[in-house]
């Protein structure tokens, strides 16, 4: 029977991929695009914000999303869809002329000529990235960087949160495509959000007035084999008690295992499902995370974040990082779990020091960041298609070659 389904499945992917060629000869939809984030997980990140302002602009343009069948019933209502490697998705990919994503389509997408194709990336970057991952020992037997090259080289535009990322982004993604140095889309949500749309958040997770939120967002570390935990913390919410919750936000490699055990906890909310980061960020007094890029964004709303880092030079060495975060932090850096829970307890997190850090931080990693980037984003790639027509976006948009 195994062999009877290998085959089956293997003439399914034959036909589908005929089914593909012959539907790469049919004329482009002018008015038709596709988005995707995460490598089809989902309506998120900046592809998001992008959809929802084109759908505002440019309403006659058909965007459609491309996410796994597994993941299809997350999908809000009113926003049209296919589910991956499915004949309607082929279509939609052979057919459409712009694609927006926050990763990489597959190696099997072709970029016919006249296509437009928007990289959003999904973070600034403080870990290596792109061509830089020659020299990681955990990458360079499983990353082709030639196909890594082919799949930029698909790029007319690359969005840019900042300067930092820019240059990054010129050095490790090389091509002939255009930067769009503009902000992130993502974050105009945490800009234009009014205190009535905080508090309704906040209900909806279950923070009780006055209670403070502490939203934990660790990052991956892909030269583990499986999560190790670097916060013990059912014995933080213990030290901090009830005046404090803790919005636990695991990353999606660490599966529901792991968010199970979180969420058994008192004082501990497993938010790892939950469809807004941006939400999150709203919701938490402060954010408390290790090497995660959410920092970059969550700066944006001036509020404490605490990084808590106490395994970062073997993070510096075996992933690799573009500048040396304890020494240009957003705030305080703890390396124990006690120093931790002094640090929210006694307000250090909250003090004046920690937001002249933060200030600093800002200033370098946030400061495109006003609430309209999606509307740049939008007006630049779609041209005289939007409603308010062409506008300039700002000067540090720039061509970059090979």
């Amino acid at each position: 029977m195994r062999a009877v389904r290998r085959l089956r499945r293997k003439a399914r992917r034959a036909a589908l991929r005929l089914y593909y060629r012959a539907q790469l000869r049919a004329p482009i939809e002018p008015d038709l695009a596709v988005f995707a984030s995460y490598w089809y997980r989902g309506y998120s990140c900046n592809p998001r914000a992008i959809y929802e302002k084109l759908r505002e602009e440019a309403p006659w343009v058909r965007g459609v999303w491309v996410v796994r069948k597994e993941l299809r019933d997350s999908m809000p209502g009113g926003v049209d869809y296919v589910v991956a490697s499915t004949r309607d998705y082929y279509r939609l990919i052979a057919r459409a002329k712009y694609f927006v994503n926050n990763a990489n389509f597959p190696n099997e997408f072709v970029k016919r000529p006249g296509t437009i194709h928007v990289q959003t990336h999904h973070g600034t970057p403080l870990k290596t990235m792109g061509l830089d991952l020659r020299e990681a020992y955990f990458a360079g037997g499983r990353m082709n960087f030639d196909r890594l090259l082919e799949r930029v080289a698909r790029w007319d535009y690359s969005i840019s949160s900042n300067s930092f990322s820019t240059e990054i982004w010129k050095r490790v993604y090389p091509g002939r495509y255009e930067t769009l140095e503009v902000g992130y889309p993502r974050n105009d949500v945490l800009v234009n959000a009014t205190q009535a749309d905080v508090q309704k958040i906040r209900e909806r997770l279950g923070i009780a007035p006055g209670q403070r939120a502490i939203l934990f967002a660790p990052t991956h570390r892909e030269y583990l084999s499986a999560y190790v935990p670097t916060v013990d913390l059912a014995r933080l919410a213990e030290a901090l008690g009830p005046d404090f919750v803790i919005l636990a936000r695991l990353h999606y490699f660490y599966g529901e295992a792991v968010a199970a055990q979180v969420a058994s906890s008192s004082g501990i909310v497993d938010v790892s499902r939950h469809p807004s980061i941006e939400d999150l960020c709203l919701a938490a007094d402060v954010l408390l995370t290790d090497y995660s890029s959410i920092m970059f964004d969550y700066a944006v709303l001036d509020r404490p974040i605490v990084v808590h880092a106490p395994d970062w030079e073997v993070y510096r060495e075996k992933r690799g990082t573009y500048f040396d975060l304890r020494a240009e932090p957003p705030g305080v850096v703890t390396t124990t779990d006690d120093e931790l829970a002094d640090a929210l307890l006694s307000g250090a997190a909250w003090s004046d020091e920690a937001g002249r850090l933060r200030a600093r931080f800002r200033a370098r990693f946030a400061s495109l960041d006003d609430g309209r980037a999606a509307e740049r984003v939008v007006r630049r790639v779609w041209g005289g298609e939007a409603t308010g027509g062409l506008e300039a976006v700002p000067s540090a948009s720039a061509r970059v070659e090979a």
